[in-house]
């Protein structure tokens, strides 16, 4: 069969590797954007040695693509049937477009695939890893592009140690970058300039965080609307600069992974896959620290507005004012969720109008009303029909006196 191509996903992203005019159909036909691969790359991957040599050639005749996996193309990758490999993580799958088909199908392969040894499969999902978080970096990138303040300003200006550290480390960790895509390889040199950059970020990150629990308690101490609007108005840039250095520091830890992944190809090849492994789980658990605290910070900012609507008929200036901070500061949250791939429930809070805030008063005042006529007329009825009884009762009693005087006078009239 020809027009075979192979898949190789490891959950974060799928690898597409054949023929490049295939492997470009493939992609038009999915409708799935893609970035290099890196065929050169997977050359130093997969080492020297004869059995090696071999895939080295067959890679050279061969081209790579990487996809991202987003839900919308997961769910499309998902038809073709991956799966599961010896490596951990991996699934792959061997797709083709035989004759006059035009959609591509699963297919069988023989011992022939390129990538049935685990060790090609593990490099492979290596280089893999390795695109996925510079994917992420350069995302980073245009999101501190995008800001008011860029985060290097933020850290210049700043006069405390640890982010001087961190500045200082930043620059290294560049340059460190710029010499492995220069060699290929990081070498024992290399790497021992970045080695105690992991403790340097780690500070950094976990400063940025207090600072941002720090700016949340701030707002979530004032009770009088007044301080509120003020608190807030104060925390919103704050905010955003903070995130602005999270996001960095995000970015720096994902640069020092690349690395390392590369360091230990270079000296245990061995170790890779479980390097690879778990350095996904302590990425994680960096994406969950930030979550958490950046969730509670969300969760205050959503409380201030509750808070500021509620007094909008007492307060209309400054209750909206404190909505609109607080919502600057949730859909920036959320736009740094965004960036770093964390799943993030936002709902900002609307402003209550003056106005609404008013006719909903006005409303319940009316109900209430409607509900007081009510009982006053049936009280009224009531009443009335007690005095239209208290009135009969007078009227026979004045009618049965005056026949009484009427009959008496008569009465007397005949005795004289």
């Amino acid at each position: 069969m020809n027009n075979e191509i192979q898949l190789i996903s490891d959950g974060d992203g799928l690898a597409v590797m054949g023929n490049a005019t295939d492997v470009e159909r493939f992609l038009a036909s999915e409708v799935l954007p893609s970035k290099d691969l890196g065929v050169q790359r997977l050359k130093s991957v997969f080492g020297t040695g004869a059995t090696v040599a071999q895939a080295g050639s067959d890679i050279a005749a061969d081209s790579g693509r990487w996809v991202k996996l987003t839900k919308e193309s997961a769910e499309r990758v998902k038809k073709f049937g991956l799966m599961e490999s010896r490596t951990p993580g991996v699934s792959h799958a061997m797709v083709g477009k035989p004759g006059s088909i035009k959609s591509w199908l699963q297919i069988e392969k023989g011992a022939g695939s390129f990538l049935t040894s685990p060790a090609r499969l593990a490099g492979v999902a290596g280089v893999m890893a390795q695109l996925s978080m510079q994917q992420t970096m350069d995302e980073i990138t245009d999101y501190l592009a995008t800001i008011d303040e860029k985060v290097d300003d933020v850290l210049r200006a700043q006069k405390d140690a640890v982010l001087s550290r961190m500045i200082g480390m930043d620059l290294v960790i560049e340059e460190t970058m710029t010499i492995r895509e220069q060699v290929g390889r990081v070498s024992e040199v290399t790497w021992s300039k970045v080695q105690t950059a992991p403790t340097t970020i780690a500070e950094t990150q976990a400063y940025a965080l207090r600072q941002l629990d720090a700016l949340a308690e701030k707002s979530e101490s004032k009770s009088k609307i007044g301080d509120l609007a003020t608190a807030v108005k104060e925390v919103e840039p704050k905010v955003r600069e903070w995130l602005a250095v999270l996001a960095r520091c995000f970015q720096l830890q994902d640069a020092i992974a690349v690395l390392e992944l590369d360091r230990v190809l270079d000296a245990h090849p061995d170790q890779l896959d479980q390097h690879r492994l778990g350095l996904r789980v302590a990425r994680q658990n960096r994406l969950d620290l930030i979550s958490r605290s950046t969730e509670r910070l969300v969760a205050r900012m959503n409380s201030a507005a509750d808070a500021a609507n509620a007094k909008v008929l007492l307060y209309p200036t400054k209750s909206p004012a404190v909505v609109q901070s607080s919502n600057h500061v949730v859909t920036g949250v959320h736009d740094f969720h965004a960036r770093l791939g964390i799943e993030s429930g936002r709902q900002s809070s609307e402003a209550r109008r003056w106005v609404d805030a008013a006719a909903e008063v006005k409303d319940k005042a009316l109900e209430t009303g409607a509900k007081g006529v009510s009982v006053a007329r049936s009280l009224g009825n009531e009443t009335l029909d007690r005095a239209g009884s208290v009135k009969g009762k007078l009227s026979s009693e004045i009618a049965e006196r005056a026949r009484r005087l009427r009959r008496d006078e008569k009465e007397s009239d005949k005795e004289d």
